[in-house]
């Protein structure tokens, strides 16, 4: 019975290692992940210092280039996939941490109105308050549950490119905040019993009271609706190039693809709290109306929407081919390009926001003629010397008849730059 035991524990550790891709086990494919990041990091930098290359190829460039790019292809589609797993089963637990955070909010607002009513007392207002925070939580754990697979709460907030969206994130918290108010309004309407309370809490609605706030809120939720197409037409249009995440993360809201701090996104999620904290405390002041946002705040919120809005417009570019020409070593001698010879594409926007790593580097493609060349992975320490975003390497297929011939490069966002033309000799 002991062996058995035993054997049943190893059975379950064993399944619970660094392949484990359930969505319950909390160092399964996260594990997994690390391990083939350490792997491949690893491998990329015994590359670069010319270590494991076999003595078959090591005798020629061409070779050695192109055997450590196939290598380092393949160790990049084992932590591509590794990084997917790790990411479904983020999104697998993050809808019982949103659930959580609706909760912790509910627990926060109880203990600060028990504070505030010591000496003030109790009312029906703080009673509707309790009792809105009650059914957004409510609403906010059953989306988590439905949505459970894809990031719970949070799934209508996640763009299509698997990444957290400002736009909608500011929104959604509007919208949040717009209806906890009207529920707070609606528990002290249940509540009141003079005709003269009444008319007063119906009053609290009228547009004079928040017509800075529902301006707001629809200019908020025009700009969510509008990025989204914007960046839907800029993509289908090969004006912009978007690359899937393996998973969102909160960083999202105030950086560009790349993880690099993007100006319109910060200034916009920034100037939006401040004004969603002014438009809380107004409420809590003030709870039998809407929260009366001043109309200068309010225009504030608008250029700083107008703002980002027209970051999403300038943002982004189709990649282009200034020129090509013979790549050429010290000692070699000037030539025309023939075939067999490495050629330099030099130009901008080979390499789209976000898709540094060598999973997507290995997806580029250049087109010579009716040909088409893989670029090769280059190995340096810390990174790759080849493709860059402003050149690309790649060697002129035997394939290529002599004569003019146009070069073209597939990005990894599948985006296609304009056609050169080269000539290529005997």
């Amino acid at each position: 019975m002991a062996v058995q035991e035993a054997r049943q524990g190893s059975a379950d550790a064993g399944a619970h290692e660094g392949g484990c891709t359930c969505g319950d086990c909390p160092h399964g494919a996260r594990e997994g992940h690390r391990r083939a990041v350490a792997a491949f990091l690893l491998k990329r930098d015994e590359f670069a210092a010319g270590q494991g290359v076999p003595a078959a190829v090591a005798h020629s460039a061409s070779a050695s280039r192109q055997w450590v790019s196939e290598e380092l292809t393949q160790a990049a589609e084992a932590v591509a996939e590794r990084g997917r797993a790790e990411g479904a089963a983020w999104l697998a637990r993050l809808w019982r941490r949103t659930a959580f955070v609706a909760w912790a909010g509910v627990v926060l607002l109880l203990l600060g109105q028990a504070l505030t009513a010591i000496g003030a007392g109790w009312n029906a207002a703080r009673s509707a308050g309790l009792l809105a925070a009650l059914v957004v939580a409510g609403a906010l754990t059953a989306a988590s549950w439905f949505h459970r697979a894809r990031g719970g709460a949070l799934a209508p907030v996640i763009g299509e490119d698997n990444r957290l969206s400002t736009s909608r994130a500011v929104a959604a918290a509007w919208v949040l905040l717009v209806a906890y108010a009207v529920l707070v309004l609606v528990g002290q309407l249940a509540a009141a019993s003079g005709h003269e309370q009444r008319d007063a809490l119906i009053a609290g609605l009228e547009l004079a009271r928040g017509a800075g706030v529902v301006t707001v809120l629809a200019v908020v939720c025009g700009i969510a609706v509008l990025v989204r197409r914007v960046v839907g037409l800029r993509v289908q249009g090969q004006r912009l190039q978007k690359v899937r995440a393996y998973r969102p993360r909160a960083a999202d809201l105030l950086t560009d693809d790349a993880g690099r701090g993007n100006f319109a996104d910060i200034q916009y999620v920034v100037i939006s709290g401040v004004a969603l904290a002014f438009a809380a405390v107004r409420l809590a002041r003030r709870p039998d109306q809407l929260p009366d946002l001043p109309w200068g705040l309010a225009v504030v919120v608008l250029v700083s929407a107008a703002t980002y809005l027209a970051g999403k417009y300038a943002e982004g570019g189709r990649p282009v081919i200034l020129s090509v020409v013979r790549a050429r070593e010290a000692g070699d001698l000037d030539a025309p390009i023939r075939t067999g010879d490495d050629i330099e594409i030099r130009g901008a926007g080979f390499v789209p926001v976000g898709a540094q790593g060598a999973d997507r580097l290995s997806r580029m493609v250049v087109r010579v003629g009716a040909v088409n060349v893989h670029v090769p992975l280059v190995p340096v320490t810390g990174g790759f010397d080849n493709p860059t975003d402003v050149l690309l390497t790649v060697p002129v297929p035997a394939d290529v008849e002599p004569g003019r011939v146009e070069v073209q490069v597939v990005t990894a966002a599948g985006v296609e730059t304009n056609r050169y033309a080269i000539d290529v000799t005997d």
